[in-house]
């Protein structure tokens, strides 16, 4: 790495994280501290190589070199050149950098002719293409909980916005022909990645900012909040009518009519004494807990969501817990000159005592630990508001020295990573955090929900948006009142239905709507190890679990907008609130009819009765399944169903493990690849044996195959014939102990 001294005076520093990844940044002094807070508190890693940097001066041009990329420097212009090892030209600066002397950066890059630009999360509801838009990176209520400074280019490489402070992206729409990224605070920090593929470069960018987590299990069933008004009495009855009408549900939440002090964000509240009485003599043990509602939605198979607020200065916890120092202070160093609660934001001009900017900040104790009383309690899983996370606070001088300009887009980060860290800390287990604000890296920490905006195309584009920013984890809050509320409802990453101040209770939707979303909550539970299994992908590589189609189809010039239309997984294409269809190239099969499509389609699309959108297989699809329960983990799943659509060569792998321990995190899994071959002769199915393991996990594992496809002359398992059945375009068989790995022949000699 290198610190290179330009013609106008500053200095450019270029750090190689990667052989695909450097980091840029530029100062008015050689001296470069790590003053990043992604860096101090722990949250990315960029520490490259560890080699001290060398100061050249001004002496013409300078080049890095890796395996991936060729880094040139022309230090009397400033002007950047970034080629890939075979020598394609992919970055070029087409104006000089510049910083302010009292802060602000600006870049120009050069785009060139049909380069297409996604990412950036939260920042736009309409469109997936970024070309021909600005950007303001600052978190907003209602209109952008969660942007995130990360642009893919359809060129094969990205670049990341290394600052909280607020700042722009100016996707040539000032000029056609130039990306701009450029703001008024801070100083420049970007980092570039050079990837050939939108999957390989969030791959590259979340090894930086966090790979996605994995919820527990749990978290990926159905969510389902009650009205703000309901008391224990009302909570336990919603649990009821779920079971009793066999409508499948894992989590069941409180509004902030739980608490005592409605929106209360101090550190003492407590529950509603009048709608969720607790004796003082059942609060302090087990047993007593089990008498309480806590014990009763527990035997329901029911974990509880509570709703909170902060407002609180989360930054006096990082400082304590900081990885980095700035500069030559050492943490404690810096801790010591915090201001305390007596004289923070202390106004010499005023003869009066200073006022404290909040009564309820305790400087030595971080939020979450008020909120321990409540998971002791029962509490599984907590719901972040908007309030007062998103919320401006111009006049507010945080406790780590920060003004609001650099601390309000990274304290909804913060919240998150407190929360999360704290429960798993707390408990062992994973957390299960939703929120609706956050910024970058949010996706180590949390699911979100997209806020106060319903569930309908604009939440979509939002969650399509952030699939492209490295965060998969997202939802909204389900539309009930219409079919295709319940469709895309259900077909997310996580799912959820917040009643709030209304009434959006199943039972209460009339019988035509409630009927659809038993039906639809069935489907999502039997796709459970599927949407479990591309969640674990998406922790392994950041592939998203809704995948826009340029993400899969990046070669498609007709899917590269699409935003009423999604893959969910590898294997199935999800369309919504519109009848316009769009299949990509191959086979596509209606989930719902049957009906075959050979893509490239265009058309429109009659939803079959019953349904409230489009739901497509694609060919060569292989699908695990399970029986439907009433709650994820009700029995031990030692019997997978799998839907088995030929066509090709194509391969699936399952993933499972205890669905609720860090574990995961160390690879504590198990894994069974099952692969498909289609030929003229025979279609060959292979189950591999199965690897890893964890605690609890099922002896065996017996696999019934529902293989769509003529009928076979025979099945055998390597050269032994073996039972099955045909109907109706179906071949099923059962294969016990199939994690002890099995060769199915379907023979049609």
């Amino acid at each position: 790495m290198n610190i290179l001294k330009i013609a106008d005076g500053s200095f450019l520093r270029i750090d190689m994280i990667s052989s695909t990844c450097f980091r840029m940044r530029m100062s008015h002094s050689p001296v470069f501290n790590e003053t990043n807070p992604y860096a101090r508190y722990g949250i990315f890693d960029f520490s490259g190589d560890g080699t001290k940097p060398d100061v050249l001066e001004n002496d013409g041009s300078h080049s890095l070199t890796t395996a991936g990329m060729i880094v040139s420097v022309e230090c009397m212009t400033g002007h950047i050149q970034v080629t890939t090892g075979e020598g394609i030209n992919m970055i070029e600066t087409v104006s000089p950098l510049w910083i302010g002397k009292a802060g602000g950066f600006s870049i120009s890059l050069k785009a060139a002719p049909g380069e297409r630009f996604y990412g950036l999360g939260d920042v736009n509801r309409e469109t997936l293409e970024k070309r021909g838009s600005v950007a303001q990176i600052w978190v907003k209520n209602v209109k952008s909980y969660v942007p995130v400074p990360f642009l893919m280019s359809s060129r094969g490489w990205a670049v990341f916005s290394n600052t909280t402070n607020r700042h722009n992206f100016d996707i040539c729409s000032t000029d056609p022909d130039v990306l701009k990224i450029w703001g008024y605070y801070g100083e420049m920090d970007l980092l570039f990645f050079i990837g050939g593929s939108y999957a390989s470069l969030l791959d590259q960018y979340t090894s930086v900012s966090g790979k996605p987590s994995l919820l527990p299990k749990f978290g990926y069933g159905l969510t389902f909040v009650c009205n703000q008004q309901a008391n224990a009495r009302e909570m336990i009855d919603d649990a009821m009518n779920f079971r009793n009408r066999g409508i499948p549900c894992d989590v069941i939440g409180l509004e902030p009519g739980w608490m005592e002090t409605y929106y209360d964000k101090s550190v003492n509240k407590k529950f509603d004494e009048d709608r969720f009485y607790i004796p003082p003599w059942c609060s302090n043990s087990p047993e007593g807990i089990e008498n309480l509602f806590f014990g009763a939605l527990d035997r329901l198979g029911f974990k509880l969501s509570l709703w909170m607020c902060c407002d609180y200065d989360l930054s006096f916890e990082e400082e304590r817990n900081a990885v980095v120092t700035t500069g030559s202070a050492q943490t404690d160093d810096l801790l010591d000159h915090l201001p305390s609660k007596d004289d923070f934001e202390q106004d010499m001009n005023i003869g009066h005592e200073p006022l404290s900017m909040d009564e309820y900040t305790v400087r030595d104790e971080g939020f979450f630990e008020h909120l321990k009383k409540f998971v002791d309690l029962g509490a599984k899983a907590f719901k972040m508001d908007g309030a007062w996370q998103v919320n401006e606070h111009p006049d507010r001088k945080w406790g780590n020295g920060m003004d609001d300009v650099e601390m309000h887009n990274l304290y909804p980060l913060l919240l998150s990573k407190q929360m999360s860290k704290g429960f798993s800390d707390h408990t062992g287990n994973r957390s299960m955090i939703y929120s609706s604000g956050g910024f970058a890296g949010i996706q180590q920490y949390a699911a979100t929900w997209a806020g106060d905006t319903g569930g309908g195309p604009k939440p979509l584009a939002s969650m399509l948006n952030h699939a492209m920013s490295g965060h998969v984890n997202t939802s909204c809050d389900m539309l009930v009142f219409t079919k295709e509320g319940i469709h895309f409802g259900f077909l997310q990453s996580w799912s959820q239905v917040c009643s709030w101040a209304y009434w959006r209770h199943p039972w209460l939707l009339g019988r035509e709507l409630e009927g659809i979303f038993k039906n639809y909550a069935r489907l999502r539970y039997a796709l459970i190890p599927y949407i479990y299994s591309t969640a674990y992908e998406a922790y392994l590589h950041a592939a998203p679990i809704m995948r826009p189609l340029p993400f899969v189809y990046p070669d498609d010039s007709a899917a590269g907008n699409v935003v009423n239309e999604y893959m969910f997984g590898d294997n199935f294409l999800v369309s919504c609130f519109n009848d316009s269809l769009y299949l990509p190239e191959g086979e596509w099969i209606d989930y719902f009819t049957g009906q075959k499509y050979h893509g490239p389609f265009s058309g429109t699309y009659e939803v079959p009765d019953g349904k409230g959108g489009g739901l497509f297989v694609r060919a060569g699809a292989i699908i695990p399944m399970q029986e439907v329960m009433n709650y994820v983990d009700e029995k031990t799943v030692d019997k997978l169903i799998i839907d088995v659509y030929p066509s090709g060569k194509s391969s699936f792998t399952i993933y499972d493990d205890d669905g609720i321990s860090l574990g995961y995190r160390d690879g504590v899994r198990s894994e069974i690849i099952i692969t498909c071959s289609e030929s003229n002769e025979d279609i060959t199915i292979t189950v591999s044996e199965r690897s890893g393991g964890f605690e609890g996990m099922p002896e065996h594992i017996e696999m019934s195959f529902k293989v769509h496809a003529p009928e076979p002359a025979s099945v055998k398992i390597g050269n032994t014939p073996h039972p099955f059945t045909f109907n109706d375009s179906l071949v099923t068989f059962t294969i016990p102990d199939a994690d002890k790995g099995a060769t199915i022949h379907l023979r049609y000699d």
